[in-house]
């Protein structure tokens, strides 16, 4: 499964992306605009930078460009989509099957409730796309999934509706189980939950939910 991470200009902690690229070690990279400065200072070369470049250093920028291979896609600023979901748009026509945003968090609550909010794309395209950062793994489902609990990102599973109820939810192997229940929004009901078994299963019939896993 051909796997695009795609480097956005909010906080990175820059050892967990490193350790992140070592492990995961991506089929392609893509450079959201400021998303290029974490790419300069660890000495990775992105396959793609895109942006209006209103954000990046004129270092970065400048260095990348001398590159050969690295291709530019220069948006205007007066556009009506931000970098990253130009950039998730890009790797969907390059053939990502699979797409990782780091540097999608940080201190911008509007940007990080875009980006959350981009995650749809990947629903819609049939393509499945997560946040995460040194503390967090987000992503939006319409189906039901199954979390092994070796391989989960943190401690805590929150299910937050993304629609206005999430129908017929059923949670098996969570320290709160639930069962055939309507999760609403304007409520807390999903958050902070834990996996108590080997797997944990989340099953519903009809809504959309974030799923967010967190370590602390």
């Amino acid at each position: 499964m051909k796997h695009f991470v795609i480097i956005s200009g909010g906080t990175i902690d820059d050892s967990f992306a490193d350790r992140w690229f070592e492990e995961e070690k991506p089929d392609a990279v893509i450079a959201a605009d400021a998303g290029m400065e974490y790419l300069y200072r660890s000495h990775r070369v992105p396959d793609v930078i895109v942006g209006d470049f209103d954000s990046v250093g004129t270092e970065a920028l400048a260095y990348f460009k001398t590159l050969p291979g690295v291709a530019i896609q220069k948006l205007i600023p007066e556009k009506d989509d931000t970098d990253t979901e130009s950039a998730i748009r890009l790797a969907i026509r390059r053939g990502a099957e699979r797409i990782t945003l780091l540097g999608a968090t940080g201190t911008r609550l509007d940007h990080v409730l875009g980006n959350i909010e981009l995650l749809g794309i990947g629903l819609k395209a049939g393509i499945p796309i997560q946040i995460c950062d040194a503390h967090n793994r987000i992503c939006m489902i319409d189906r039901g999934m199954t979390l092994a609990r070796k391989e989960q990102f943190g401690t805590y599973v929150s299910l937050i509706p993304y629609t206005e109820c999430v129908e017929h939810l059923t949670l098996k192997g969570f320290k709160y189980p639930l069962t055939d229940a309507c999760l609403r929004g304007f409520c807390s009901l999903g958050v902070s939950n834990e996996i108590v078994a080997d797997t944990a299963e989340i099953s519903f019939e009809s809504g959309i939910l974030l799923v967010v896993e967190s370590k602390d």
